[in-house]
């Protein structure tokens, strides 16, 4: 019998989606999982160095593992990288009961605006958070859609797609297709529900309402959903949920992109991953003095190792 889970792997302090086609593939690889298994996906938030995900399934192991498998062959592959991508074993929490559910999926969701990424959970592009009451919230957007016939250009010649799957033209299978949009939209009930939990303040009274399920379970909170996820501490986290954020920083996929363009234009190699110790540093002064960025995200885009002292 499939049951609720929220799962999380992280890379701690090292970037697992450099660009946009990583996320693409990492969406796509959680998908084909998805099938592989038998299980449902429900909402997810790719982050730069972390995913979070909320699915129904009978074996949430085999599925991290389909997932982490897939996606670990295509970034070592694309960043001449060697070994395991990710924590060694991916943090997972039972959900169960409607309140339990409800918060489960609003951490999931708002993810980005808990990392300072976006000021609203709808403004960050890589979530389902604007697949849910899409229409009714005014996103009329329709992705274009390939032909069944040229998705292997996308996922590789091994992968099938079940037929219900499509894909956009840049190779994205839709989380239209994907995940079980009906499941969500009757969780949240309306739209204008949805909109209040998008942009609810975490509080106490929040917790209070996962009591009245009387699951036995603990308590879904923000230290427990981002546990093992080294970014921003909790009391940041919540910072960056009143607003608190200068959204026109430097993003990580902003800063990855310009350092891997650097790594070829400068050194002549293909991946950050074949930079000496010296070369790195050198590129890290650089990013430092000219974008005023710190040590931490610098060090996580250049895949160098990060102490706290």
């Amino acid at each position: 019998m499939k049951k609720t889970f929220h799962l999380c792997l992280s890379a701690g302090n090292e970037t697992m989606f450099r660009d946009e086609q990583d996320y693409i593939h990492g969406f796509n690889s959680f998908a084909l999982a998805l099938a592989k298994t038998g299980s449902t996906g429900l909402a997810e938030a790719f982050m730069c160095n972390h995913c979070h995900l909320l699915v129904q399934t009978e074996d949430h192991v085999r599925l991290m593992h389909e997932f982490r498998l897939s996606y670990s062959h295509y970034f070592n592959h694309k960043y001449h990288r060697v070994g395991r991508l990710g924590e060694e074993m991916h943090f997972s929490i039972e959900v169960e009961g409607f309140h339990h559910t409800v918060a489960a999926a609003c951490y999931v969701l708002r993810n980005p605006l808990h990392h300072g990424i976006s000021p609203t959970p709808f403004g960050y592009p890589h979530s389902s958070a604007n697949s849910i009451f899409r229409k009714e919230l005014g996103k009329f957007h329709e992705n274009q859609i390939i032909d069944p016939r040229y998705h292997r250009r996308h996922i590789g010649k091994r992968a099938c797609l079940p037929e219900h799957y499509d894909m956009s033209a840049e190779g994205l299978i839709t989380r239209e297709s994907v995940l079980d949009i009906a499941q969500m939209e009757n969780l949240f009930a309306t739209p204008r529900a949805y909109c209040y939990h998008m942009t609810r303040k975490t509080s106490e009274e929040w917790l209070k309402e996962q009591e009245k399920d009387k699951n036995g379970r603990s308590r879904i909170t923000l230290e427990v959903i981002e546990k093992g996820v080294e970014t921003e501490s909790v009391i940041q986290m919540l910072a960056y949920e009143n607003g608190k954020s200068d959204y026109r920083k430097k993003s990580d996929i902003g800063l990855c992109s310009e350092i891997d363009r650097a790594v070829w234009e400068c050194y002549g190699k293909t991946s950050v991953y074949q930079l000496s110790t010296e070369e790195k540093e050198g590129l890290m002064k650089h990013y430092q003095s000219r974008y005023h960025i710190g040590e931490k995200q610098l060090r996580r885009c250049l895949a160098m190792e990060y102490r706290e002292y």
